[in-house]
């Protein structure tokens, strides 16, 4: 066997080797990751394999598969892994700061990485970084209207706990004051055109408010973006003093479960079926649904409680009811009514079903008790 071959076959099995936490990237948590950084010493999935050639000081990558490994090189990465690694650079990672997944955006887990090794944020013996606090600063709002990105000074008061921003750089009197108590952000780069794009939601007159803004750098929309999670984990320890960390981490902020085009139909279930962006956020149970993606208000909404409340979801439409377009459908059946819907293909139709009944099948949690005691299946 050749040097090339063995070294290959060592790495191969450092990949699978117990303890080590090798078998997922150690940035993204991908599983079966193809590349590694030997300056760091750990295994990484393609996508951070990218962000590592960006800061070559710092890492240096090669392909597991498809590059020439030296005996040397081999022994540092034995030496090391990617738990040991992590031990070293994710030390002091506070609660509140998002740790990007596998489908996570790329500034998401391009700025994790670089605050990893590049700025050393989270070691044990590094500077020791205060809490975001107060945040002041400019970003890229879309147009309620006009659908234009304007300037915008937003104002986050973390003890307050609210979020403020201004049409005018030095106006006295906010256009909006927004509670954390209500307040969701999630990165929707695709949704919103733009690789930093982040949307900000929150309760306003009993329906959903939709702000879509983006910043220049990468690290000022991530900063924003953590500094509201910060404010949003101190609400929810006042709210819920009795319930612990690990438990109100989950509940700061939330990607939708699932987003895309369906058409519906009315109450009467005899009205035309239209065709509207609908996203499904599991935390509120709630299913909203928009005229277009990028709308500021929902045009409706449907509650998702649990099964032994008599809500349900079936992969059929009633009895000589049909769709416009779309011939898959599907029925969500609430105490006080039933909603039809049709998917464009299949596929659509079983990841809403599974979405949804994943959503069924969970218990309610305090934040639902909380947020949904009024709550009911409703729609425009």
């Amino acid at each position: 066997m050749s040097d090339r071959e063995r070294n290959k076959k060592r790495l191969l099995e450092l990949l699978q080797t117990a303890g080590t936490g090798n078998a997922h990237c150690a940035d993204c948590g991908a599983p079966d990751p193809d590349w590694a950084s030997y300056k760091l010493g750990i295994f990484i999935c393609l996508n951070c394999s990218g962000v590592h050639r960006n800061f070559p000081d710092i890492s240096k990558v090669k392909s597991v598969r498809l590059d020439f490994w030296e005996d040397s090189t081999v022994e540092f990465m034995t030496r090391n892994g990617n738990l040991r690694v992590k031990a070293k650079y994710e030390a002091r990672v506070p609660a509140f700061y998002y740790i990007p997944q596998a489908n996570d955006c790329l500034v998401l887990k391009e700025q994790w990485i670089r605050a990893k090794y590049e700025r050393q944020e989270f070691m044990a013996d590094g500077k020791t970084i205060p809490p975001p606090g107060n945040r002041e600063g400019f970003l890229w709002k879309r147009g309620r209207d006009n659908a234009q990105f304007l300037r915008r000074r937003f104002v986050l008061l973390s003890k307050e706990g609210l979020l403020k921003y201004y049409t005018k750089e030095e106006g006295k009197y906010p256009k909006a004051v927004i509670s954390i108590k209500d307040l969701n952000a999630t990165f929707q780069t695709e949704k919103i055109g733009n690789p930093h794009g982040l949307q900000i939601t929150y309760r306003k007159e009993g329906h959903t408010r939709n702000l879509f803004v983006y910043h220049e750098s990468g690290k000022e929309i991530v900063d924003w973006f953590n500094a509201l999670r910060a404010a949003r984990l101190q609400y929810l320890k006042l709210t819920f003093p009795e319930l612990p960390e690990s438990e109100l981490v989950p509940l700061i902020t939330r990607n939708y479960v699932k987003q895309g085009f369906m058409e519906k139909t009315g109450p009467k279930q005899r009205e035309p079926f239209k065709k509207r962006w609908f996203a499904l956020d599991s935390q509120e149970r709630r299913l909203l649904y928009y005229k277009n993606p990028l709308d500021a208000f929902e045009q409706g909404q449907v509650f998702i409680g649990s099964k032994e409340q008599g809500y349900d979801v079936s992969d059929d439409l009633p009895k000589g009811i049909r769709g416009n377009h779309w011939k898959a459908g599907l029925t969500i059946v609430t105490p006080q009514r039933k909603f039809v819907f049709t998917c464009p293909t299949e596929k659509e139709q079983r990841e809403w079903l599974r979405s949804l009944r994943d959503v069924l099948s969970c218990p309610m949690t305090p934040l639902n008790l909380l947020t949904t005691s009024t709550e009911s299946g409703r729609s425009r």
